[in-house]
């Protein structure tokens, strides 16, 4: 004798709904750790490898710049920017770096090169950034030469370094400029009136190779 089945719909559903179980069980699983982000910030070595290619980084005076041409050591050096921001190349000669970028450099040594190397490849890249420094002296907790950036300010200097020595004239606080004669403009700048927002354009943006004086 058959005995009937308590629910027959049961049949009818059990199968279909552990298809699906199943496969989101090894969805999930092929899904692992690769499709997790990052735990060691993988955005941050991207950054670092933008940075040191220093593609829009526009070269100056004093700066150190590693100029590397493929299979050719006797061309391939370190060279210091001078002065008047060109560097000295073998093949090359002469040639102006200040106020390009890495990229253009690039193309222009590649450019004179072929004159004597059959399809030259040219990699530039900045050693040292050494035109884009700024320096707190004085009556400071750390003096020295700091990076400058595009929107480092006298308040933003100051920090830097570390703040105020016991014995520091916050009023009497000057920027040193230099100018393109080789002359130097003396910027004030009054530390007290500025924390309280008071003349504010005192507190001015740094150029390269300026000097906050604390006394």
């Amino acid at each position: 004798m058959k005995r009937k089945e308590k629910n027959p719909r049961h049949r009818q559903w059990a199968v279909p709904l552990a298809c699906i179980l199943l496969t989101g069980l090894l969805l999930g699983q092929a899904a692992g750790p690769a499709d997790k982000p990052n735990a060691g910030g993988s955005e941050a070595p991207a950054k670092v490898a933008d940075a040191q290619a220093n593609g829009g980084y526009i070269i100056g005076p004093e700066d150190i710049l590693a100029i590397n041409v493929w299979k050719e050591p006797d061309i391939s050096r370190s060279v210091p920017v001078r002065s008047d921001g060109a560097i000295s190349l073998p093949l090359v000669g002469e040639i102006e770096a200040g106020g390009k970028t890495t990229v253009q450099l690039e193309q222009e040594i590649t450019v004179k090169l072929r004159t004597y190397i059959s399809e030259p490849v040219v990699a530039v890249m900045v050693q040292e950034m050494r035109s884009k420094r700024f320096n707190v002296l004085g009556q400071v907790a750390k003096p020295g030469s700091y990076l400058l950036t595009s929107n480092t300010t006298v308040l933003d200097a100051i920090a830097l370094a570390g703040g105020f020595r016991d014995f520091a004239k916050q009023k009497s606080i000057y920027v040193l400029r230099k100018n393109p004669d080789g002359s130097e403009t003396r910027l004030p700048f009054n530390y007290k009136d500025a924390v309280k927002g008071k003349n504010v354009e005192q507190n001015v943006k740094l150029l390269p190779r300026d000097s906050v004086v604390v006394p």
